[in-house]
């Protein structure tokens, strides 16, 4: 079960940035009703992409780098860049769905584009980190956070 986790929380990503894309031809089309429907529902695929990481990490945990020595430092920094998109496009996300719903379309027409270009960005290197844990370099080793804490 643990080893099938990571798969369906990438896809969850994947699917919402899939999403996501829709969603913006929806408005540019003019089709508010389905972009609102798409969006929300990119946004669903996006919290289950969370819980899912989160669970994960509590109690079965993440996976380290498995690839060589000389490649680790490289990884870690684009390790960090994801993790800084990740979070960023989260905000944003929060922000531009809390505009959306508060009917302050001005702004959300402002935010969007850019929450949606960090999403897909987001997207992009969370594959990457996907394939490079589990794919290309899957001999890292499993700790998780309970484990870590409690030192069993």
């Amino acid at each position: 079960m643990a080893a099938i986790l990571p798969l369906i929380s990438t896809s969850c990503i994947v699917i919402s940035a899939i999403l996501i894309a829709f969603g913006w031809r929806e408005i540019k089309l003019g089709n508010r009703e389905k972009h609102k429907k798409i969006m929300i529902t990119a946004a669903l695929f996006a919290l289950t992409f969370f819980i899912i990481y989160m669970s994960r990490t509590v109690f079965i945990g993440n996976v380290s780098f498995g690839g060589p020595e000389h490649l680790k430092i490289f990884y870690t920094i684009f390790l960090i860049f994801h993790v800084f998109l990740a979070t960023t496009g989260g905000v944003f996300g929060l922000v531009t769905l809390y505009l959306a719903f508060k009917g302050n379309f001005v702004k959300h027409k402002k935010i969007g584009p850019w929450t949606s270009m960090i999403w897909f960005f987001t997207a992009i290197t969370g594959v990457v980190v996907y394939l490079l844990l589990y794919v290309i370099f899957p001999n890292g080793e499993t700790t998780s956070l309970i484990k870590a804490i409690l030192g069993n």
